[in-house]
């Protein structure tokens, strides 16, 4: 039974400097999201904040009325309209003069498949609001299912051979919307993370951050290895460390030194079968990062 002192009552005021994510909640252990949720309240410790949540883990992780484990407020949305719902909640609080920030904090299935629209449309008018993406790259709080995010090769319970199509390019999408700020961020480089996280609440309009979220459970991972896959995922180059402003002036964070994604890939139980063709991944790794690097070339954000 949880106690007071890790859950508090869903009406409480919001304290400056309150955690983000309280101890006493029932996250897996080595859970990425809650790692983000750690580090979102460090890096803005005394900003009013509220979070808007669709379906998907972080809307379990607070646990049953009238107790929560978040130490902000949080609203559930459902699974297509946390953007919408953030949006209006924003124009209030702006009308109101409130120099809160208004986040929305939602998984892969949340924003690269069912809230595609809404976060569309949101970026699109520019809204004021900060859309967080863990990605864990499933349908972790259902199982595990494949979601547009789910690497190629990844076996789910949807995909038990492994996905056949490689991974949507969410960044891509939310970059051509040409919005203030969009970056990607890891748990293994809590530096650059806080940084842009601060970034991102220094302007206003729509700011897109994307987490690169690993998941024990539905990687079949060790849960003490969480932040090391996240380290591995940006030095083979699997996840690029980068951000853009404007959609047009690119800024790369981390050169990685393309280390094999051999090591990356044997360490998560979710890619079974010894991959045909290790140089495969390599080349559309290089090809991916050839495209970065020539757009960070051109249109520079220095």
């Amino acid at each position: 039974m949880k106690t007071e002192v890790n859950q508090t009552c869903c009406c409480d005021a919001l304290a400056p400097g309150r955690r983000v994510l309280r101890a006493g909640n029932t996250n897996c252990p080595g859970c990425g999201m809650s790692l983000a949720l750690h580090w979102l309240g460090r890096a803005l410790p005394d900003q009013p904040m509220t979070l808007c949540i669709p379906a998907g883990c972080a809307v379990v992780t607070a646990g049953a009325y009238p107790t929560t484990a978040y130490g902000v407020p949080a609203v559930a949305t459902t699974f297509a309209s946390a953007a919408a719902v953030a949006a209006g909640i924003r124009i209030v609080e702006n009308l109101n003069n409130d120099p809160g920030l208004t986040f929305c904090f939602a998984g892969d299935g949340a924003t690269y498949d069912i809230g595609t629209a809404c976060i569309s449309a949101a970026a699109e008018r520019d809204e004021d609001i900060i859309y967080i993406c863990y990605d864990n790259e499933i349908y972790g709080n259902t199982g595990g299912q494949r979601s547009s995010a789910t690497p190629q090769n990844a076996v789910t319970t949807t995909t038990p051979s492994g996905k056949r199509r490689i991974k949507k390019d969410m960044m891509k999408i939310i970059i051509a919307h040409h919005v203030p700020y969009a970056a990607t961020l890891s748990l293994a480089h809590t530096d650059d993370f806080v940084r842009k996280v601060r970034q991102a609440a220094s302007v206003r309009g729509f700011r897109f951050l994307l987490i690169h979220s690993p998941c024990p459970t539905g990687w079949k991972s060790d849960p003490e290895e969480s932040v090391e896959l996240d380290r591995l995922a940006v030095s083979t180059g699997l996840f690029p460390l980068y951000e853009v402003f404007e959609g047009r002036r690119f800024r790369i964070n981390v050169k990685p030194d393309f280390t094999p994604p051999g090591e990356y890939f044997s360490r998560q139980g979710r890619f079974p079968k010894v991959i045909a063709d290790p140089e495969l991944a390599s080349r559309h790794i290089r090809e991916e990062w050839d495209h970065l690097e020539r757009m960070a070339a051109t249109f520079p954000a220095d």
